[in-house]
Formats: structure tokens, sequence, C-alpha cells
């Protein structure tokens, strides 16, 4: 493989302040507007009644963990290698990476697909879901997941996009699927004129269709000639042209980073099997308010996907102490944003639940939620962002012992809530707290006095 003369990124020398904040400004467009699908999906959905949001609760951490996968733990470390090879001057090598990230989204789509389609019952039935609403989350599911190959062909080949500095393109391209999926909705779920609504299997349908199209979208700009990263097949060579060089750093660091995707969605399964427990009302309030958790992850990503691409074409340059700087200064703005959001809803819950449900009992469940967990939103997104920072940077260990020490922490909770028999939701959601805040701290300072202190090389 031969490298060009000279690395060809854009972030070598820019100012860091204004280069994060005008690479962050479509990725956080990109993540407000991606949140805004979920929350079209939970208003169609809440027309449906308690049941079905009860229902798609079950199954919206699992597919949360598909996006997390393709977005933000694979296609993070796709991201960062495409952005230290084009930071090294190696177009030849950000283009085999291109090929393996499309690899990758086709087996990686296919297998979480099979396993759902087989499994999916079981699992639901472990986390609390029978009768109506383990009938419902079947409906949804089985369609979603039938389809879920294009979240990740999406995902993937945006983060090839972001990882050569255009973080434009995913944004518009999420807009425009955001507004579909709004028009697919209001005929599939409930019907229009003399279309009949499909119910849960209409919502399901409407996301596959929505992000097949950002698929599409991404796969034309990155086949046209002048396109930063193509996708081309190299001359003269049979197969994909892929090898070992590429693939095997590529994938250590994105399975490293999918453990801690599949950690996090663990942490919201265990509580939604806790709080299931508490009923279907408690179920189906803490399935709104956990959603805007998990919303704040494509939120973080958006700030991140930026810093993925600065961090990376700095390390690739052997810039590694401007890039430790630039992973700080972002995963604070991030910390600043998720915090204030956190504390907007924990004030005023109506913000996020007004919309979404009519139901009294269930609103309050997600009113008590928010109030408790919501203060400390930020050190989830401060210790989110330092890990796909870590992305950039190569170290991405102690985040992800980070994210098994809040396993560990709620895991400990519960059970001490179960045996003592004072389960209840403030007990369970201050436990979740709790966790949080562990998290976030944890994280900081294992990487300021490990791998990112002042003088370690490397």
């Amino acid at each position: 493989m031969t490298a060009i003369d000279r690395p060809t990124s854009p972030f070598l020398d820019a100012p860091i302040g204004r280069t994060l904040a005008k690479l962050a400004v479509p990725g956080i467009a990109a993540s407000v507007i991606q949140a805004s699908m979920s929350f079209i999906e939970a208003y169609f959905v809440g027309g449906l009644g308690p049941l079905a949001l009860a229902s798609v609760a079950l199954v919206f951490p699992i597919f949360m963990l598909a996006n997390m996968l393709s977005a933000g733990a694979i296609g993070g470390a796709v991201s960062g290698a495409t952005a230290r090879a084009l930071g090294a001057g190696d177009q030849a090598r950000a283009e085999m990476i291109l090929r393996l990230a499309v690899l990758i989204a086709l087996v990686g789509g296919a297998v979480m697909a099979a396993l759902m389609l087989i499994w999916g019952g079981a699992i639901f039935r472990i986390l609390g879901g029978d009768g109506p609403v383990l009938d419902g989350a079947l409906a949804y599911s089985g369609l979603l997941f039938a389809g879920i190959v294009v979240v990740w062909l999406n995902n993937m080949t945006a983060a090839v996009i972001r990882g050569g500095g255009n973080l434009k393109l995913p944004a518009k391209t999420m807009a425009l699927s955001t507004v579909l999926h709004l028009v697919l909705s209001v005929v599939l779920v409930g019907g229009v004129g003399p279309v009949d609504g499909m119910g849960l299997r209409g919502a399901a349908l409407a996301l596959v269709l929505a992000y097949a199209s950002g698929a599409l979208i991404h796969l034309v700009a990155v086949t046209r000639p002048g396109a930063r990263v193509r996708l081309r097949l190299p001359a003269g060579i049979g197969g994909i042209g892929i090898n070992r060089g590429v693939a095997v750093p590529v994938l250590r660091s994105g399975l490293t980073a999918g453990l801690q995707s599949v950690v996090t969605i663990a942490i919201a399964m265990i509580v939604t099997g806790l709080v299931g427990r508490l009923g279907t009302t408690a179920l189906a309030g803490y399935g709104i308010g956990v959603r805007l958790e998990l919303l704040m992850i494509p939120i973080i990503f958006g700030v991140g996907s930026g810093s993925i691409a600065m961090v990376g074409a700095n390390v690739g340059a052997g810039q590694r102490d401007r890039a430790i700087s630039i992973a700080w200064r972002g995963a604070l703005a991030t910390a600043a944003i998720v915090g204030a959001i956190g504390i907007a809803v924990a004030i005023h819950p109506p913000l996020w639940t007004g919309a979404l449900t009519d139901d009294a009992a269930v609103a309050a469940t997600t009113a008590t939620y928010l109030r408790i967990v919501g203060p400390f939103y930020g050190f989830f997104g401060l210790g989110l962002a330092l890990y796909f920072a870590s992305q950039g940077l190569d170290s991405l260990v102690f985040p992800v012992i980070g994210t098994l020490v809040r396993l560990l922490f709620l895991v400990a909770g519960g059970a001490l809530l179960t045996a003592s028999g004072t389960m209840s939701e403030e007990t369970l959601f201050a436990v979740v707290a709790g966790a949080m805040i562990l998290y976030g701290l944890f994280i900081v300072g294992a990487l300021k006095f490990g791998p990112w202190r002042r003088g370690r090389r490397g």
C-alpha cells in the first residue's frame, strides 16, 4: 500500500474550539433529527394505548443496540480508522476500510436479524413480557429486525463519510429520512383515507423504510466519482480487496467498543426487567423515560463524531497531545449539553411526556424517573463522550471497564432492593442515578491518570 506524500486531513492545524463547534453543528443537528424520529414513533405508538407503549419498551433497547453497534461502536471504530488513514495520507487504506464497513454491515445486520427472529420471544419473556404486551412486542420486532440490515448499512457508510470530515451529508440524509418516516407513520400506523392502519407493524415498517432511504443515499454518495473515500474494487485484485492489516485493527477496536454497547443495553434491559415487576403501567412509564436517556446517545455521538474525526486525524499525523486536548474539550462540551437537557426535563417533565401519553399514571412514572435521574445526565454524557474520543485515540479499555462498573453497581443495587423488599420506583431510579454518576467519574479518573496522562506516548 502506498501513501501519498502529505496528510490530506483539514484538522491538523485548524483551531480546536472553533473547528469542534463547526463539526458539532451538523452532528448535533443529525442527532436531534434522529431523536425526532424516535419521538414521532413514540407519539404514534402512544396513540395505540399503554399496552402498545409497553410492547415497544421491550423492543426499543435492542433496536438501540443495533444503532449503537453500527453507528457508535463498530461504526466509531471505522470512522476513527478512516480519519487516521486520511490523516496519514493513505487513501488506499481509507478505501479498504470503506469496503470492510459495507461487509460488516451486511454480516452484522444478518446476524442480528437471525438472532431476534429466532430468540426474540424468549428475550421479551425474560424482560417480563406476557399476554398482549408480548404479542405486540413480537409483531413489532418481527418486521423491524427483518429489515435491520438497512440500519447497519446506513450507519456504517455514514461512519466512513464522517471519518472523511463530511458531517453535513449524514445530517441532511437523516433529515430526509425523518420526513419520510413522519409521512409513513401517518399512513402506516393509524391509517389515512382508504389505507388501513397496521398498528405496531406499521410503526416498524415506517422505521425500516426510512433507514433504507438513508442507506441508499449514502451508498450513492460513496460510489460516485470524486467521493472523499470511494467504494470500488481495486484493479487487479480478486475478491473485495481487504487485507488482514486493515481488518484486524478495525474489528478489534470495534468489538471492544461493541462490548460497551452491549453492556449499556444490558443495563437498560436489567432495569426494564426490574421495573416490569412493578406492573404494566410502571413499565410503560419507564419506557418513555429511558427512551430519552437512550436518545442522549445519538446526541452525544453528534459531538463525538466530530471529535473522532479530529482526534483520529491528529493521531494519524503523530500529534497525540493535540488529539488528547481535542478529546477533553469535546467531552466537556457534550456533558454541558446533555446535562442541561437532563436538568430541564427534571424541572419540568411534561417537556418530554406531554406529547407521548395522556395516561396520568404512566406520565407520573415517567416524571418520577426524570426528576431522579435527569439531573445526572451530564455524568452519562461525559463518560460516553470520552468513550467516543477514545476510539480516535485507540484507548477503549477504560471506558469499557467503566461501563462494566456501572453494570455491577446496578446489579448489586437491584439485588439489594429485591432482597430487602424496598423495591419501588423511587429507590430503583435512585440506583440508576448513582450508577450514572459512578460511570462518568470512573472514566474521567481512569483516562486522566492512565493512557491520557501528560507525557505518555502511544
